[in-house]
């Protein structure tokens, strides 16, 4: 059974869900959605825990269970994002990379990367805003580039 609960973040409201006990899905809750029932949960704990420890600028030193559900080549690429040191960022381009090397492949193109970045269902904790364009730019974040800016803003020193 999918359970949802809420946490009132610096940069608007974030929706969690779970299913039997692990995080499938965490997002900036969307003006239009419709409020679904909260629910108790120990994965919903762990996982305000770790937000908390977040938007209070430190790097979690734990990772709530998460459950992902996706593509074979999308869970490679949200692993990828995974490995994303806190506070640092990388290209499109090198996850693309990293992804076609994982798949015994030769090359793969940057375009196919952002793709599955931007289906990341587990945003922040699987940290698809740290990935930014070949020239720095911050492109594509479903969040909301407001939102990316200020996220590797408190990344990197701490306040929003």
């Amino acid at each position: 059974m999918t359970v949802y609960a809420y946490y009132e973040s610096p940069l608007g409201k974030i929706t969690m869900e779970a299913e039997e006990g692990a995080l499938t899905g965490l997002w900036f809750t969307r003006d239009s959605e419709r409020e679904m029932t909260e629910s108790d949960s120990k994965i919903f704990d762990e996982t305000k825990r770790w937000l908390m420890d977040y938007f209070a600028g430190k790097s979690p030193d734990f990772m709530p269970e998460l459950r992902l559900q996706g593509t074979e080549f999308r869970n490679i690429v949200w692993n990828i994002l995974r490995t994303i040191p806190y506070g640092e960022t990388v290209t499109y381009g090198a996850v693309a990379s990293e992804a076609a090397r994982r798949m015994g492949k030769t090359r793969m193109s940057a375009q196919a990367a952002g793709g599955a970045v931007g289906h990341n269902p587990i945003c922040l904790i699987i940290p698809c805003h740290r990935v930014i364009g070949s020239d720095g730019s911050l492109t594509g974040y479903a969040e909301g580039l407001w939102r990316k800016e200020a996220l590797l803003r408190l990344e990197q020193t701490g306040c929003i």
